[in-house]
Order: C-alpha cells, then structure tokens, then sequence
C-alpha cells in the first residue's frame, strides 16, 4: 500500500511529469524503485492512484484553458448544424478528433497489454533514454521545418490555418508510442507537432489542449468503478495524490507555456538520456 506521503509526493510527480515531456508513467514507475519504496506497480490501488491523479490533470488543463474549450466544441457543434467547417475553433476542433483517434483506438486495445509487459522500473528507465533521443530528433528536424505565421495572432487560429488533415493524423500516430511508460505524451506530441512545421509555442498549445479529452477520458471510464471496489484508505490516498498533481500540473503548464516562447526540448532531452541511464544503472 501507499503512505500518504508517497502518495503526496508520487502526486506531485505526475502532475509535474504529465505535462513536462519526460514521462509521467516512467516516472510513477521508476521513482519507487529508485527510492526504494515497496510498491506493487500492478496491484489495483497502484491503478487507482494513477487514474486519479491523470484524472486530477486533466480537470486541471480544462479549468486553464476552459474558454478555449468552449469556443472549440461550439465550432463543433456549429461545423455539424451547417454540415460545413466554416470557422477557425471548428477546424482546430476536427484536427483535436482527427489526433486523438490512434491513440484512443491503441488505448482501448492494447493499453493493458503494453503497460503489463513494460510497467517494470529498468524498461521505464530504458524508454526514457528513447524518449529523450525522440526529443532530441524533433529539434534536428525542427529547423528544416517552416516558421510559425505569427502574423495571426489567436494561437488556435494559428494552429487550425497551419496544420493539415494529414499533419495531425502524424502527430496522432506519434502520440501512440506514449502508452509505454518511459515514452511522454507530451514528448511524443510536442515532437509531432515540430516535426510538422508548428512553433514550440503552438506545439504545446496543441498537445495541451489532446491532453484534456483523452487523459480525461480514460480516467473517466476507469476511475468510478476503481473508487467503488476500494476501501477508504485507498480512496483517501488517490484523493491526495489527486491534490498534489492538480497543483503540480498547474504550475507546470504555466511555467511551460511561458519556457517554450523562447527555448526548446534539448533539455528534456538530456534530463531524460541521464535519469534513464542512472535509472539502469541503480536497478541492473
């Protein structure tokens, strides 16, 4: 079982990490095994606390971009009344669908499958070595890649005007690999986005914006039934690991949306090549 403390502190990792493009799974998988905590990765309260504290980032992304959110399903909604996409927030609205589908498909087949064979602290340790080569791929094709229109100034205008059927069914196709632990949602997105030829900035934009329907989602569908066949010491824990990943995830996606104006992965990249090695070589 999880103390409160580690449930408080695995919570803010996955706050953090779910939105940083270091993988927030590698790291609710690795953390323990490199502190030395005694966790089942594969019992039911491990499940609970994850879909919980997903659950708790997702409610977070929403209530930061909620404005955006209304404008995009209006547009949807609208683009389905007149049977036509007339508007900006309507296209960004259909490529958000177009994106989410492969992974949501992949989720729903082989999701289990995937995270039961590698959800093994020197696997995450490994994929976050690939994840950080990713990271660093998408900044070595990022500069043949075209510029940003910054002459639009809405973002979401921005990113429906320069984003293809095409460009986001690849980005959806990249995200897949995320249902590895080690491999980031974010990552995968943020490099799908630059490799099609959006900005770091509206890279982001767009991965945050895919992350608010199918993390939420997923936790949707899992959490009630996980709550219900738990006791109230495993409900307690997941609500404080809840907690501290909407207050991790918050600050990460405000400091994040300010970092990518001006910088770029390289970082992450490097951070997630040394904390998967050292991983490997504490867990051999």
């Amino acid at each position: 079982m999880i103390s409160f403390f580690q449930a408080a502190v695995l919570g803010l990792s996955q706050g953090i990490t779910e939105l940083f493009p270091i993988s927030s799974l590698g790291h609710s998988v690795l953390l323990p095994g490199l502190l030395g905590w005694k966790i089942d990765e594969n019992a039911d309260y491990f499940l609970t606390f994850l879909v919980a504290t997903h659950f708790a980032t997702a409610l977070t992304l929403f209530a930061i971009y909620w404005k955006d959110w209304m404008r995009i399903v209006k547009g949807i909604f609208r683009s389905l009344a007149e049977r036509e996409i007339a508007t900006p927030d309507a296209r960004l609205g259909w490529l958000l669908v177009v994106t989410t589908i492969p992974a949501g498909l992949a989720g729903v087949l082989f999701e289990t499958q995937v995270q039961n064979f590698f959800i093994a602290p020197a696997s995450a340790a490994f994929f976050l070595i690939l994840n950080g080569g990713l990271l660093f791929m998408a900044e070595r094709l990022r500069k043949r890649a075209k510029a940003s229109d910054q002459k639009v100034r809405d973002p979401d205008h921005r990113i429906a005007a320069e984003l293809s059927w095409r460009q986001s069914l690849k980005i959806g196709l990249l995200q897949v690999i995320a249902l590895i632990p080690g491999f980031s949602r974010t990552g995968s997105t943020l490099a799908g986005g630059l490799m099609v030829g959006l900005s770091h900035e509206d890279a982001l934009r767009y991965s945050f914006l895919l992350a608010t329907p199918i993390i939420g989602a997923a936790a949707i569908l899992k959490l009630p039934p996980l709550l219900a066949s738990g006791n109230a010491t495993t409900v307690g824990i997941a609500l404080t690991g809840a907690v501290a990943a909407a207050v991790g995830a918050y600050f990460s996606a405000r400091f994040l949306a300010q970092y990518f104006k001006t910088r770029t992965l390289a970082p992450f990249a490097a951070y997630c090549i040394a904390i998967g090695t050292l991983g490997l070589l504490i867990l051999r």
